[in-house]
Protein backbone atom coordinates (compact mmCIF):
# COMPACT_ATOMS: atom_id res chain seq x y z
CA UNK A 1 0.00 0.00 0.00
CA UNK A 2 1.18 3.36 -0.74
CA UNK A 3 -0.11 6.72 -0.80
CA UNK A 4 -0.21 9.27 -4.21
CA UNK A 5 -1.69 11.97 -2.18
CA UNK A 6 -0.26 15.46 -3.04
CA UNK A 7 2.89 16.64 -0.51
CA UNK A 8 2.84 19.91 1.03
CA UNK A 9 6.44 20.67 0.53
CA UNK A 10 7.74 23.03 2.80
CA UNK A 11 11.53 24.83 3.78
CA UNK A 12 12.97 25.38 7.38
CA UNK A 13 15.87 27.33 7.96
CA UNK A 14 17.91 26.28 11.11
CA UNK A 15 21.71 27.05 12.75
CA UNK A 16 23.87 25.22 10.19
CA UNK A 17 21.29 24.10 7.08
CA UNK A 18 17.88 24.48 5.00
CA UNK A 19 15.97 21.63 6.07
CA UNK A 20 12.95 20.32 3.67
CA UNK A 21 10.23 18.41 5.29
CA UNK A 22 6.52 17.44 3.98
CA UNK A 23 3.07 17.07 4.85
CA UNK A 24 0.62 14.73 3.55
CA UNK A 25 -3.14 15.06 4.52
CA UNK A 26 -4.35 17.71 6.25
CA UNK A 27 -2.47 19.40 9.76
CA UNK A 28 -4.88 19.18 13.07
CA UNK A 29 -8.15 17.26 11.18
CA UNK A 30 -9.31 13.82 12.89
CA UNK A 31 -8.78 12.13 15.81
CA UNK A 32 -4.96 11.50 15.64
CA UNK A 33 -2.33 13.63 16.51
CA UNK A 34 0.35 14.29 13.17
CA UNK A 35 2.69 11.44 12.95
CA UNK A 36 6.68 12.39 12.26
CA UNK A 37 8.59 9.53 10.55
CA UNK A 38 12.29 10.03 11.18
CA UNK A 39 15.54 7.96 9.78
CA UNK A 40 19.03 8.82 9.88
CA UNK A 41 21.16 9.10 7.32
CA UNK A 42 17.78 7.81 5.52
CA UNK A 43 15.83 10.65 4.62
CA UNK A 44 11.94 11.35 3.53
CA UNK A 45 12.22 9.31 0.63
CA UNK A 46 12.52 6.01 2.53
CA UNK A 47 8.86 6.67 3.95
CA UNK A 48 6.46 6.80 1.11
CA UNK A 49 4.96 3.03 1.77
CA UNK A 50 4.80 2.99 6.02
CA UNK A 51 2.95 6.94 5.30
CA UNK A 52 0.60 5.20 2.62
CA UNK A 53 -0.62 2.85 5.58
CA UNK A 54 -2.02 6.49 7.87
CA UNK A 55 -4.04 8.22 5.77
CA UNK A 56 -5.96 8.68 8.97
CA UNK A 57 -3.85 11.52 10.20
CA UNK A 58 -1.57 13.70 8.59
CA UNK A 59 1.75 11.91 8.27
CA UNK A 60 5.01 14.47 8.31
CA UNK A 61 8.79 13.35 6.77
CA UNK A 62 11.95 15.46 6.49
CA UNK A 63 14.92 15.50 5.25
CA UNK A 64 18.06 15.43 8.25
CA UNK A 65 21.01 18.00 7.90
CA UNK A 66 23.44 16.77 5.65
CA UNK A 67 21.14 13.98 3.53
CA UNK A 68 18.44 14.24 0.47
CA UNK A 69 17.05 17.66 -0.27
CA UNK A 70 18.91 19.42 2.50
CA UNK A 71 21.32 22.10 1.80
CA UNK A 72 24.24 22.84 4.26
CA UNK A 73 25.47 26.14 5.36
CA UNK A 74 27.98 25.23 8.30
CA UNK A 75 31.40 23.68 8.02
CA UNK A 76 30.71 21.00 10.72
CA UNK A 77 32.81 17.65 10.11
CA UNK A 78 30.09 15.26 11.40
CA UNK A 79 26.48 15.91 13.16
CA UNK A 80 25.40 14.83 16.63
CA UNK A 81 22.17 13.55 18.04
CA UNK A 82 21.53 16.61 19.68
CA UNK A 83 21.55 18.74 16.94
CA UNK A 84 19.35 16.20 14.93
CA UNK A 85 17.09 16.33 18.09
CA UNK A 86 16.86 20.52 18.31
CA UNK A 87 16.08 19.92 14.33
CA UNK A 88 13.41 17.28 15.06
CA UNK A 89 11.72 19.94 17.73
CA UNK A 90 11.93 22.93 15.40
CA UNK A 91 10.34 20.68 12.62
CA UNK A 92 7.32 19.78 14.86
CA UNK A 93 7.03 23.33 15.95
CA UNK A 94 6.69 24.57 12.50
CA UNK A 95 3.56 22.46 11.92
CA UNK A 96 1.90 24.58 14.44
CA UNK A 97 -0.35 21.50 15.58
CA UNK A 98 0.75 20.83 19.44
CA UNK A 99 2.26 17.35 20.28
CA UNK A 100 2.76 14.29 17.49
CA UNK A 101 3.78 11.06 17.51
CA UNK A 102 6.72 10.28 16.51
CA UNK A 103 8.33 7.12 14.84
CA UNK A 104 12.10 6.88 14.79
CA UNK A 105 13.98 4.42 12.99
CA UNK A 106 17.56 3.22 13.23
CA UNK A 107 19.62 7.02 13.44
CA UNK A 108 15.89 8.76 13.65
CA UNK A 109 15.58 6.36 16.57
CA UNK A 110 18.53 7.66 18.30
CA UNK A 111 17.67 11.21 17.45
CA UNK A 112 14.26 11.53 18.58
CA UNK A 113 15.10 9.66 21.95
CA UNK A 114 17.30 12.76 22.14
CA UNK A 115 14.51 14.95 21.17
CA UNK A 116 12.50 13.78 24.32
CA UNK A 117 15.47 13.72 26.66
CA UNK A 118 16.54 17.34 25.30
CA UNK A 119 12.88 19.13 25.14
CA UNK A 120 9.88 18.32 26.94
CA UNK A 121 6.49 18.52 25.48
CA UNK A 122 6.57 18.19 21.66
CA UNK A 123 6.07 14.34 21.72
CA UNK A 124 3.23 12.39 22.59
CA UNK A 125 4.41 9.46 21.76
CA UNK A 126 7.75 8.04 21.10
CA UNK A 127 8.06 4.63 19.38
CA UNK A 128 11.97 3.79 18.55
CA UNK A 129 12.69 1.21 16.46
CA UNK A 130 16.38 -0.59 16.45
CA UNK A 131 18.54 2.84 17.30
CA UNK A 132 22.09 1.44 16.62
CA UNK A 133 22.77 2.33 20.39
CA UNK A 134 26.37 1.02 22.42
CA UNK A 135 25.62 2.35 25.31
CA UNK A 136 24.32 -0.45 27.48
CA UNK A 137 25.69 -3.62 25.52
CA UNK A 138 28.84 -5.86 27.43
CA UNK A 139 30.59 -4.49 23.95
CA UNK A 140 30.42 -1.54 23.73
CA UNK A 141 33.99 -0.19 23.93
CA UNK A 142 34.77 -2.78 21.05
CA UNK A 143 31.99 -1.02 19.22
CA UNK A 144 32.55 2.61 19.45
CA UNK A 145 36.30 2.10 18.56
CA UNK A 146 35.01 0.12 15.42
CA UNK A 147 32.80 3.25 14.75
CA UNK A 148 36.01 5.34 14.65
CA UNK A 149 37.73 2.97 12.44
CA UNK A 150 35.01 3.58 9.88
CA UNK A 151 35.44 7.14 10.24
CA UNK A 152 39.11 6.95 9.47
CA UNK A 153 38.95 4.09 6.88
CA UNK A 154 36.07 6.53 4.82
CA UNK A 155 38.66 9.11 4.90
CA UNK A 156 41.54 7.31 3.91
CA UNK A 157 40.60 4.90 1.63
CA UNK A 158 36.74 6.34 0.44
CA UNK A 159 32.92 4.78 0.04
CA UNK A 160 33.88 1.32 -0.60
CA UNK A 161 36.09 -0.23 1.82
CA UNK A 162 34.18 1.68 4.48
CA UNK A 163 30.79 0.61 3.47
CA UNK A 164 32.13 -2.72 3.25
CA UNK A 165 32.73 -2.51 7.16
CA UNK A 166 29.87 -1.16 7.82
CA UNK A 167 27.67 -3.58 6.40
CA UNK A 168 29.92 -6.40 7.81
CA UNK A 169 29.35 -4.86 11.47
CA UNK A 170 25.35 -3.60 10.66
CA UNK A 171 25.12 -7.49 9.88
CA UNK A 172 27.18 -8.87 12.43
CA UNK A 173 25.09 -11.02 14.86
CA UNK A 174 26.19 -11.56 18.76
CA UNK A 175 28.40 -9.81 20.86
CA UNK A 176 31.84 -8.44 18.91
CA UNK A 177 34.44 -10.62 19.98
CA UNK A 178 37.72 -8.70 21.06
CA UNK A 179 39.64 -9.43 18.12
CA UNK A 180 37.30 -7.84 15.70
CA UNK A 181 39.17 -5.19 14.67
CA UNK A 182 41.67 -7.47 13.49
CA UNK A 183 39.76 -9.37 11.02
CA UNK A 184 40.72 -9.18 7.57
CA UNK A 185 38.90 -6.07 5.78
CA UNK A 186 35.69 -7.19 3.66
CA UNK A 187 36.28 -6.88 -0.36
CA UNK A 188 34.33 -4.07 -1.36
CA UNK A 189 33.45 -5.52 -4.65
CA UNK A 190 31.97 -8.82 -2.94
CA UNK A 191 29.34 -6.34 -1.68
CA UNK A 192 28.94 -4.57 -5.50
CA UNK A 193 30.86 -1.59 -3.67
CA UNK A 194 33.53 0.44 -5.86
CA UNK A 195 36.97 -0.20 -5.16
CA UNK A 196 38.28 2.84 -6.50
CA UNK A 197 38.27 5.93 -4.12
CA UNK A 198 36.33 8.82 -6.03
CA UNK A 199 37.18 11.34 -3.47
CA UNK A 200 34.34 12.36 -2.02
CA UNK A 201 33.72 12.80 1.62
CA UNK A 202 30.26 13.67 1.97
CA UNK A 203 28.42 10.44 2.90
CA UNK A 204 25.82 11.23 5.29
CA UNK A 205 26.32 7.73 7.19
CA UNK A 206 29.74 7.10 7.32
CA UNK A 207 31.24 10.72 6.82
CA UNK A 208 28.33 13.29 8.80
CA UNK A 209 26.97 10.48 12.02
CA UNK A 210 28.71 7.12 12.37
CA UNK A 211 30.79 8.33 14.66
CA UNK A 212 28.65 10.60 16.70
CA UNK A 213 25.23 8.29 16.52
CA UNK A 214 25.98 4.80 17.81
CA UNK A 215 28.11 5.68 20.56
CA UNK A 216 25.84 8.47 22.35
CA UNK A 217 24.95 8.48 25.47
CA UNK A 218 21.43 8.63 26.29
CA UNK A 219 20.10 10.52 29.18
CA UNK A 220 18.25 7.70 31.00
CA UNK A 221 16.81 9.75 33.48
CA UNK A 222 15.41 12.51 31.49
CA UNK A 223 13.89 9.63 29.23
CA UNK A 224 12.25 7.99 32.36
CA UNK A 225 10.48 11.40 33.64
CA UNK A 226 9.07 12.73 30.38
CA UNK A 227 5.66 13.32 29.93
CA UNK A 228 6.19 11.18 26.61
CA UNK A 229 5.06 7.48 25.97
CA UNK A 230 8.38 5.87 24.83
CA UNK A 231 8.03 2.48 23.01
CA UNK A 232 11.14 0.46 21.92
CA UNK A 233 10.14 -1.75 18.85
CA UNK A 234 12.77 -4.12 17.84
CA UNK A 235 12.77 -6.21 14.69
CA UNK A 236 11.47 -9.66 14.91
CA UNK A 237 14.51 -11.20 12.22
CA UNK A 238 17.12 -8.90 13.31
CA UNK A 239 18.17 -10.57 16.91
CA UNK A 240 21.12 -10.12 17.51
CA UNK A 241 22.49 -7.48 15.18
CA UNK A 242 23.64 -4.40 16.94
CA UNK A 243 20.66 -2.25 16.12
CA UNK A 244 18.37 -4.82 17.73
CA UNK A 245 20.66 -5.22 21.00
CA UNK A 246 20.69 -1.44 21.54
CA UNK A 247 17.14 -1.20 20.98
CA UNK A 248 16.41 -4.15 23.68
CA UNK A 249 18.84 -2.83 25.79
CA UNK A 250 17.46 0.93 26.26
CA UNK A 251 14.33 -0.27 26.75
CA UNK A 252 15.80 -2.71 29.55
CA UNK A 253 17.27 0.22 31.01
CA UNK A 254 13.92 2.08 31.03
CA UNK A 255 12.45 -0.56 32.96
CA UNK A 256 10.61 -2.42 30.22
CA UNK A 257 11.19 -4.78 27.36
CA UNK A 258 10.74 -4.12 23.59
CA UNK A 259 8.57 -4.58 21.15
CA UNK A 260 9.02 -7.08 18.35
CA UNK A 261 8.28 -5.78 15.19
CA UNK A 262 7.56 -8.18 11.83
CA UNK A 263 10.51 -8.12 9.71
CA UNK A 264 14.06 -6.90 10.02
CA UNK A 265 15.79 -3.29 10.38
CA UNK A 266 14.29 -2.29 7.57
CA UNK A 267 10.64 -3.63 8.26
CA UNK A 268 8.72 -0.75 6.94
CA UNK A 269 10.08 -0.89 3.40
CA UNK A 270 8.15 -1.70 0.74
CA UNK A 271 10.27 -1.29 -2.29
CA UNK A 272 12.55 1.57 -1.52
CA UNK A 273 15.75 1.75 -2.28
CA UNK A 274 14.98 -1.91 -3.67
CA UNK A 275 14.18 -3.16 -0.24
CA UNK A 276 10.98 -5.33 0.97
CA UNK A 277 10.00 -5.63 4.41
CA UNK A 278 6.73 -6.23 5.65
CA UNK A 279 5.18 -3.04 5.83
CA UNK A 280 1.92 -4.16 6.20
CA UNK A 281 2.30 -6.20 9.09
CA UNK A 282 4.99 -3.30 10.35
CA UNK A 283 2.07 -0.79 9.90
CA UNK A 284 -0.50 -2.43 12.08
CA UNK A 285 2.23 -2.87 14.97
CA UNK A 286 2.92 0.88 14.78
CA UNK A 287 -0.37 1.67 14.59
CA UNK A 288 -0.94 -0.96 17.85
CA UNK A 289 2.05 0.98 19.65
CA UNK A 290 0.73 4.17 18.82
CA UNK A 291 -2.32 3.75 20.38
CA UNK A 292 -1.29 2.17 23.38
Amino acid sequence: MTTTDTLDTRILEVPGAVLRYDIRGELGSGPHPALLLAGSPMDASGFPTLAGHFTDRAVVTYDPRGTGRTERTDDDAEYTPRQHADDLRRVIEALGVGPVDVFGSSGGAVNALALVARHQGPVRTLVAHEPPSSQFLPDREIIDAVCDDLRATYYAEGMGPAMAKFIALASFRGELPADYSDRPTPDPASFGLPTEDDGDRTDPLIGLNMRTCTPYRHDIEALRTAPTRIVLAVGAGSEGEIAHRGGASIAVALGGQAVRFPGDHNGFLGGEFGMHGEPGAFAAALRTALDG
